[in-house]
């Protein structure tokens, strides 16, 4: 019996975040904020055979991403690589690393912590783990995990 492959087609300009956890690229396009009216192609493929297991793929179409998108995915997809296409070819291709301080884009689930007391304090986190990730509140000292890390995305 022949294998049936299905073939997704190329982008000519974009990006493509590979190697994400299975089941995470919805949230990876909710932290990118791409909702359902973006203007440009999105493809999601979830659950996809891999050497190494499974895994789920965005390609996101005439979209790069900025240090601090690419900070937010590290955190939810520490083992995710972003390919930079142009002209439908890989031109770029770096595995995401998770940075050693989280600055401004997660929020503390401590609702006492001083950065939620409606004080102008930037939230900040030190990376204590990288696998399993977990981050310190520098100011509270709350330890999250990764399940608290992806609901306290900014």
């Amino acid at each position: 019996m022949e294998e049936q492959v299905l073939k997704v087609q190329k982008i000519k300009n974009g990006i493509v975040i590979d190697h994400i956890p299975c089941g995470m690229a919805l949230k990876v396009l909710k932290i990118l904020g791409i909702q359902g009216d973006i203007g440009s192609t999105v493809t999601l493929a979830m659950h996809v055979k891999s050497r190494h297991g499974w895994k789920d793929i965005v390609k996101i179409e005439d979209r790069h991403l900025d240090e601090r998108e690419i900070d937010k995915i590290a955190l939810i997809a520490p083992r995710a690589t972003v390919n930079v296409i142009e002209d439908y070819r890989v031109v770029k291709k770096h595995r995401v690393e998770v940075p050693e301080v989280v600055r401004g884009i997660v929020r503390c689930m401590n609702p006492r912590c001083i950065t939620n007391q409606r004080e102008p304090i930037e939230p900040e986190f030190y990376t204590v783990s990288k696998e399993p990730i977990i981050i310190k509140c520098k100011y509270c000292g709350r330890e999250m995990g990764p399940e608290d890390i992806v609901e306290n995305i900014i």
